[in-house]
């Protein structure tokens, strides 16, 4: 449950050391990426070593505490408010707590008196070389427990664990599970591509799509299920791409394509190409037959969306879009929004924003994904809450400013400023 909070200033400070600190996680590169079988390991290795029914392997941004692998929670990530590791955050140290009902911080949270009912919390915090706090690593269980000096220490040699794996992540070329680009290498490879495109003056377009209901099918068939659906669209698209064509993983169930010498309208029928392929096909396992579908948002290359990022915005909004009007279906960016070509360049960047509500007396946390002149790209905990204006504040940037909501789904805004 998101719950808005009055309005306070922060001291410059804390402003200046939360956006250094969000640069170092942005960085990294690992917000809302693929599953990774290392920091599941991790994860049990967490569970097994000290006997609790709950590891968790976060990374904090502005708004939220998202779990890079978990078990046995129900939710991908959690609002930053809410969580046990804000402490962690806050107080840049472990946090130990063997009895929740003992605590008076924790005795009332929703956690505790509700499933999963956690009664005993270790955290450790996850450190960059330079020091900047970017997640945790945690032991959770659901009865109280003693946890000490030898267990810290075992604890803290984890999240040395999870930084080295970090580190080779931030190496890996191809997605180990679908054989695509990892978003670090297809946002490199995006940038020359587009480059190239300006040199020579010829066409670049951008595409992305969006597995539908893929949660449903991770929760009714297993991850093993929600594995092969994803290996099998990446393999049906690729075998409807062009040799020369950019096809990378961004996130779990999220893909991008950059086809270059091609522009809108080439762009849109390669979409609906792809979009009927994904949907003629099956993924068949255990007997069991799934029918796939997905969703796909176009944009192209103007002279003002000319790098990636604004690129990815728009298709992305252009995607959400398909999502609302039912899925399995293809969006092009502007064509219902009316933003179109006059939408300005936008960079990718991760800072900490809020939004004001009810004459200024309340405020909920957001991210800033892409920031631009006109607009920016804003992540939320839950975007119904928000309403269709808003003033939006970015303390580190030195801008607030009125907004207006282009497209939303669950957890993204489009923001236009106003």
């Amino acid at each position: 449950m998101v719950v808005a909070r009055p309005f306070g200033k922060l001291s410059a400070e804390a402003v200046r050391k939360e956006a250094a600190r969000l640069e170092a996680l942005e960085d990294l590169d690992l917000l809302d990426s693929p599953r990774d079988p290392g920091f599941d390991r991790i994860v049990r290795l967490i569970k097994e070593i000290f006997s609790v029914e709950i590891g968790i392997v976060s990374f904090i941004d502005a708004h939220r505490q998202w779990y890079k692998a978990c078990s046995r929670m129900p939710d991908d990530e959690l609002p930053r408010g809410d969580t046990f590791c804000r402490y962690v955050l806050e107080t840049e140290n472990q946090l130990v707590v063997q009895d929740t009902l003992l605590d008076e911080r924790f005795c009332r949270h929703p956690a505790v008196t509700n499933p999963p009912h956690i009664r005993f919390y270790a955290g450790f915090p996850l450190r960059t070389d330079e020091g900047h706090i970017v997640g945790t690593i945690c032991a959770i269980d659901s009865k109280p427990r003693s946890f000490g000096r030898r267990d810290t220490r075992v604890l803290e040699e984890l999240a040395g664990a999870v930084m080295d794996r970090v580190s080779l992540a931030k190496l890996a070329a191809t997605d180990g599970l679908t054989g695509l680009s990892t978003r670090r290498t297809f946002r490199e490879e995006a940038h020359r591509l587009i480059a190239q495109a300006g040199r020579h003056r010829h066409e670049i377009s951008c595409l992305m799509l969006d597995i539908d209901h893929f949660k449903k099918i991770n929760d009714q068939h297993g991850h093993a299920a929600g594995d092969e659906v994803l290996k099998s669209v990446a393999s049906v698209c690729r075998n409807h791409l062009r040799v020369g064509d950019l096809f990378g993983r961004l996130g779990g169930e999220e893909f991008a394509i950059v086809l270059p010498h091609v522009g809108r309208e080439g762009a849109l029928e390669t979409a609906e190409k792809l979009r009927q392929a994904v949907a003629s096909s099956e993924v068949v396992l255990n007997a069991v037959t799934l029918a796939v579908t997905a969703s796909f948002g176009v944009t192209a290359a103007s002279i003002v969306a000319k790098d990636i990022d604004t690129l990815l915005a728009q298709a992305d909004a252009a995607m959400y879009q398909a999502k609302e009007a039912g899925r399995d279906r293809c969006e092009v960016w502007g064509k219902r929004t009316g933003e179109g070509e006059d939408t300005a360049s936008r960079r990718r960047v991760l800072k900490s924003g809020r939004i004001l509500m009810n004459d200024r007396r309340s405020t909920i946390d957001c991210t800033i994904r892409s920031l631009g002149p006109d607009g920016a790209s804003i992540a939320v905990s839950e975007a119904s809450l928000i309403p269709a204006r808003f003033r939006l504040s970015i303390e580190a940037a030195g801008l607030e400013t009125e907004c207006r909501v282009v497209s939303r789904n669950k957890h993204v805004l489009e923001i236009s400023f106003v």
